[in-house]
């Protein structure tokens, strides 16, 4: 149901508390906070198996600070959330890494390890998350960088790939442990459009695969050109939109 204009763009719509099982992200009446101040209020979603769903807003929305509550970085107070099947009301430091491996971060600076090579940034992420037979890893890294067409680079260091490069690499690296969820922080926020748009064609194939996919972005070219569900951090809320049909 569409209940009010919101931009030139979009529209802003209102579907209720509708949650279905197959749920790999679900905020129920969710409160953010940075330190002592309220960021996000009243937060409902929703994502599915399988979904693509951007999350948009303006710097100082809440996108950031409504991710790090999902991956682990802020703890949530109140609400219900639950993400990859883990509570995250009661989540405990301890239990922070085994949520990130159920999980595919990918940030916009792409975080590799200068020093590594491609290989071994991403052999890093698998030792440290429990993997030990080298024929395993390597077929392991062979098979995500495939994914994102950087198969034959595995040899160079990151600062020898384009940004777009690394980019991909950084998405390899969030496949590697076959995450039910990518969280994808502003994932072309660093790069120029053509290069997004490349990047971005290698978001939505994985999606095509299968994979779950929950993008922040401040690009609205990309989202005119790859629709899909929207949801907007505006006012310290977060609601669906939808594009205007001219």
């Amino acid at each position: 149901m569409i209940i009010e204009s919101n931009s030139d763009t979009f529209i802003k719509i209102n579907l209720g508390k509708i949650f279905m099982s197959n749920s790999v992200l679900k905020l129920e009446e969710v409160s953010i906070f940075q330190n002592e101040t309220l960021v996000l209020n009243e937060v409902n979603i929703d994502v599915k198996e399988g979904d693509f769903v951007y999350l948009i807003g303006k710097t100082g929305s809440g996108k950031s600070s409504l991710l790090k509550t999902l991956y682990g970085d802020l703890k949530l107070n109140n609400g219900a959330g639950s993400i990859v099947d883990m509570n995250l009301k009661t989540l405990k430091e301890k239990d922070i890494p085994f949520l990130r491996r159920k999980l595919g971060v990918v940030f916009q600076d792409f975080k590799l390890l200068n020093e590594l090579t491609v290989n071994g940034n991403l052999e890093f992420v698998l030792r440290a998350t429990g993997w030990k037979e080298k024929g395993l890893m390597s077929a392991k890294i062979e098979a995500v960088l495939t994914k994102v067409n950087m198969h034959t680079t595995g040899h160079k260091f990151p600062y020898e790939l384009s940004g777009g490069e690394q980019q991909r690499v950084a998405i390899a690296r969030a496949l590697l442990n076959d995450p039910k969820l990518i969280l994808a922080d502003e994932p072309t926020g660093n790069l120029d459009p053509q290069t997004s748009m490349e990047v971005m064609e290698v978001l939505l194939e994985l999606n095509k695969k299968g994979h779950t996919i929950f993008m922040a972005t401040h690009d609205y070219a990309l989202i005119l050109k790859y629709p899909s569900k929207t949801l907007k951090c505006e006012d310290t809320k977060v609601f669906e939109v939808v594009q205007r049909k001219n």
